[in-house]
Formats: structure tokens, C-alpha cells, sequence
């Protein structure tokens, strides 16, 4: 009993901060009103389309085109602004976006460029809601607990993607996927009264950036000089353009190649959430995030899902996205855990607008391409496509950040044995 308290205690830990521990629970409230609309909108643009790939990565890049366009500006608006206003604001966009888009699925009259201008706006506010809401958790919690925090983000986002996905499985099929968009509006009340309720006094503020000109260049200046951070970028890069499109492949997995519906879809998110949320808590009981477990983590993403796309059934196949979930986890909560630690803490808004986007910026490039293949040559190889480039750029980019940390740290016990006393 000792040692499971213990335990609990240090996985935890982040939460027993008042300001932490109300972001995280109103945050979990939001998150499972976000899965839910995102299978609701696959759902709803394979319906308006005629099951047309192309179109589920059309909407999902419409949703991102913001962050590639407006998210460097949304890094200097971290930097300069009281991040829980902006969040705020942004959450508040987000949610009227979200009602619109329910209210015209019930009424009927949904066609598919309102789904494409609502989901533009929803994407806008999110550009801007994201570098703010990511560089906001060192501002919660202390210094040694900001990788536990972040790994504690990872784990809530694996709890929400299991419960979304299979309430809005039963909303879709038992219903429509109107309820999904009005419930996500919903959501949004509970993580904006928690940033409300915050204790301002305690948080960990830095001074605000002044303003000044050319400081979107000074971040991009500034992550391009720093070697350990150009590389971790151009690898979530390259991962998040080919890769991290499962929005856009597992519906048409579901639908064409396994001939299923919404449930399957739901089915398919679900297993991918329960061994990610298993993996989120174990790195959120580790202290030491480091190049080593960035390495093994991408390499083995990258062969899992190679693995799942040549299932040859829906069972071993959903067994299968199962693992790819977890070797997503711990790859994704290293990469956000590095960016933060590695960057200086007045630079750190505008390195996570950049973090952001290459993970979610690149999608207008990734999701219209890995659609475009699954759509062509089948759901496999968009699958396929992403597990390749995930495994070599692990290789080159990852293996390069391991071999500069493995020769700093010979150095560094070089330079420790010098000084030793004879």
C-alpha cells in the first residue's frame, strides 16, 4: 500500500499545484468534447462527400492552415500577452465555432464549405490558443515538475481520446453527429471557468517580452542556431506531415478497407488511446525525457506502424493501432518535453508556436497528401508512407541529437576527471 502511494504520489505529482490541478480537470472536460468532434467530423465529411479521402484531409488541412499561416504570430502573442487571457479568448472562439457547426448539422442545412469555413475559424483560434496553452504549464507548476506536467497533459489527451471516441461512436450511430459539435461547445465552459478561477499570484510569470520589431524572426533565428532544437524540430516536421494523419486514415481503414462504420472508427481511436494512456502515465513517473528515449521511442513508432498497415484483419489490426498509440506517446511527450526544457524561458512562447507548427502546421501538406494516397492507392500505404518517414528520420535526425549528447557528456566527465583532486 506504501509503495502504490508512493508511486501515485510521484506520477501525480504536478496535480497537488491548485492552479495545475484546475487547468488539468477543465482541460480533460474540453478535450473529450474535442474527440468527439473530431469523429464527428470525419464522419460528417465522408457523408457530404461521398467517402472521398481527399476531401477528410481537405477539412483536417483547412483546420491547420492557420497554424502554418498565423502560429509564429501566435508564439509572439504567448510571449508578449498574459497567456490565460489569451487562452480565454481563444477558447471562446473555439466554442462558438462548435455550436454553429452543431446547430446547422441538426437543422439540416449543413453543406460542406460551411463545414470547411467553420472548421477555418476553429483553426484560427487554435493557432493562437496552442503556443499560449503549451508554454502555459511551466507557468503553473515548478521548474522540476514541468516534465511530469506535460507527460500528465499527454496522459489526460489518451484518457479523452478513449471516452470521446465511444461516446460519439454511440451519439452517431444512436442519433447524428449534430450532438457531437453542440457537446464539444459545451465543453469549453468548463476549461474557461477554470482559468478564471486561477489563482493569479501564484504563478511562475516571467516578464512579458516587450515589443519590438522582427521578433518572429528572432525566434525562427533563434531555434535554427540551436542545434538540438533544429534538429527535434525538423523531425517532429517530417513526423507530423507524414505521419500523425490519423484523422484522415483510420476513417477510410474503417470504412473501405475493413467495410465498417462509425463504431469501427470509434473502435479503431479507442485502442489507440488505452496503451498511450498506460504509456503517458509511465512518463509522466519518469524525470529523465533525454535523446536515448527519443530515439528508441521514434524508431519504434515508425516500425509500428509499418506493422499495422499490413494487418490482415479489423482484429489484429486494431490490436496492432493499439501499440502504434503507445510508441505515439512516448515519441510526442519527449519531443514537447525537450522543446521546453531546452529553450530559454523568454524564447519559450515562440519555440512551442514553432514546435506547434511542425506538428499541426504541416497538416495542410500531410493530411490532402496521405489522403490523396489512401484515396489512390489504398489506406496501407498512407499508413505505409508515415511509418517510413517517422523510422528514417529517427535514424538520421534522432541518432544525430544522440550522438552530439553522447559526446557532450563524455566531455563533460573528461572535464570532471581534470579537475579531480590527485
Amino acid at each position: 500500500m506504501t509503495t502504490a502511494r508512493s508511486l501515485a504520489s510521484t506520477t501525480f505529482r504536478s496535480l497537488k499545484t491548485r492552479n495545475y490541478k484546475l487547468f488539468f480537470y477543465g482541460q480533460g472536460a474540453s478535450l473529450i468534447g474535442t474527440w468527439m468532434q473530431t469523429i464527428a467530423l470525419g464522419w460528417l465529411v465522408l457523408d457530404l462527400s461521398d467517402d472521398s479521402g481527399f476531401a477528410v484531409g481537405f477539412v483536417l488541412a483547412l483546420q491547420f492552415v492557420p497554424t502554418l499561416v498565423f502560429g509564429a504570430w501566435g508564439g509572439v502573442v504567448a510571449d508578449r500577452f498574459d497567456k490565460r487571457n489569451v487562452m480565454v479568448i481563444t477558447q471562446s472562439v473555439m466554442a462558438v465555432s462548435a455550436a454553429v457547426l452543431g446547430v446547422l448539422v441538426v437543422g439540416d442545412v449543413i453543406t460542406l464549405w460551411m463545414v470547411y469555413v467553420l472548421v477555418f475559424a476553429f483553426g484560427a483560434a487554435q493557432a493562437f490558443d496552442n503556443p499560449a496553452r503549451l508554454s502555459f504549464v511551466s507557468e503553473m507548476v515548478e521548474p522540476n515538475d514541468l516534465s511530469n506536467a506535460v507527460a500528465l497533459n499527454s496522459t489526460l489527451f489518451q484518457v479523452a481520446r478513449i471516452l470521446g471516441p465511444a461516446v460519439a461512436g454511440v451519439l452517431i450511430v444512436v442519433v447524428d453527429t449534430g450532438p457531437c459539435f453542440l457537446l464539444n461547445a459545451v465543453s469549453y465552459v468548463a476549461v474557461i471557468g477554470a482559468l478564471l478561477a486561477m489563482d493569479t499570484s501564484s504563478l511562475h510569470r516571467g516578464a512579458p517580452v516587450a515589443k519590438e520589431k522582427g521578433q518572429i524572426r528572432e525566434g525562427l533565428r533563434y531555434v535554427w542556431r540551436t542545434a538540438e532544437l533544429r534538429a527535434l524540430l525538423l523531425l517532429t516536421l517530417i513526423v507530423g506531415t507524414l505521419a500523425i494523419n490519423f484523422p484522415v486514415v483510420l476513417p477510410l481503414v474503417a470504412k473501405v478497407t475493413f467495410d465498417g462504420n462509425a463504431d469501427t472508427y470509434s473502435i479503431m481511436t479507442i485502442a489507440m488511446g488505452i496503451p498511450a494512456l498506460i504509456g503517458g502515465l509511465v512518463i509522466a513517473h519518469r524525470s529523465n525525457l533525454d535523446e536515448r528515449v527519443l530515439f528508441a521511442s521514434g524508431l519504434f513508432f515508425g516500425a509500428s506502424i509499418l506493422v499495422a498497415a499490413l494487418a490482415p484483419s479489423l482484429l489484429l489490426f486494431v490490436l496492432l493501432i493499439a501499440i502504434v498509440g503507445g510508441g505515439q506517446i512516448f515519441f510526442m511527450s519527449t519531443c514537447n518535453t525537450m522543446a521546453q526544457l531546452r529553450a530559454e524561458p523568454r524564447m519559450r512562447g515562440r519555440v512551442m508556436a514553432v514546435y506547434v507548427m511542425a506538428v499541426l502546421g504541416s497538416t495542410p501538406v500531410g493530411g490532402p497528401l496521405i489522403g490523396w494516397i489512401s484515396e489512390e492507392f489504398g489506406p496501407r500505404y498512407g499508413l505505409a508512407v508515415g511509418g517510413v518517414a517517422t523510422f528514417v528520420a529517427t535514424l538520421v535526425l534522432g541518432g544525430m541529437m544522440l550522438r552530439e549528447r553522447r559526446a557532450t557528456d563524455a566531455a563533460t566527465r573528461e572535464a570532471q576527471t581534470d579537475l579531480a583532486p590527485a
